[in-house]
């Protein structure tokens, strides 16, 4: 049987993301509501960028997703109070509260092996000492394919949260 070499092509397949995390408020430090340009407004409390971890399932997702299993895209991000979770793990430590995702995109031109997944808790929602968060296939805690665990961001009820979490699959 004939072989041949290699052509020095290989795949650059590693899977890896940065999890934007921001607070939203609508209130000053005194309690009175913010006004920009005689408006009211909103303005960014607080900001964070975390490094993610590629669960076990979110490995077997991409595979799933490149052949015909049919299952269903990444549709769900929670936030949670707990920490530590490692790629084996299917779900967060402690859940807050779980929503659907706002919007999936593909990055285009130079990043378009990015996949940018956009969830939001408006005021009311997911109000908590936030440690993690999660990207699910499904509504519940046991599907779980991106996982961040991060020092604690408060949400107050009159606050909003938005994570922007932007996963890379390989490089280019």
């Amino acid at each position: 049987m004939f072989q041949e070499k290699n052509q020095g092509l290989s795949s650059h397949a590693g899977i890896n993301g940065l999890c934007h995390i921001e607070l939203w408020t609508a209130y000053n430090e005194d309690g009175t509501r913010y006004r920009e340009h005689g408006r009211f407004a909103r303005r960014l409390k607080e900001e964070r960028i975390i490094h993610n971890t590629v669960t076990e399932l979110g490995d077997a997702h991409v595979a799933d997703q490149m052949s015909d299993s049919g299952d269903a895209q990444l549709g769900y991000m929670s936030v949670g109070t707990g920490n530590g979770q490692v790629a084996a793990d299917v779900g967060l430590d402690t859940v807050l509260d779980r929503n659907a995702l706002d919007s999936t995109t593909q990055g285009a031109a130079g990043d378009d092996n990015d996949v940018i997944f956009v969830c939001t808790w408006v005021a009311g929602d997911g109000t908590g000492a936030i440690t993690e968060a999660g990207i699910f296939l499904g509504d519940d805690n046991t599907s779980m394919n991106y996982y961040a665990d991060f020092a604690v961001v408060n949400k107050p009820a009159a606050d909003s949260l938005v994570i922007t979490w932007t996963v890379t699959y390989g490089s280019s």
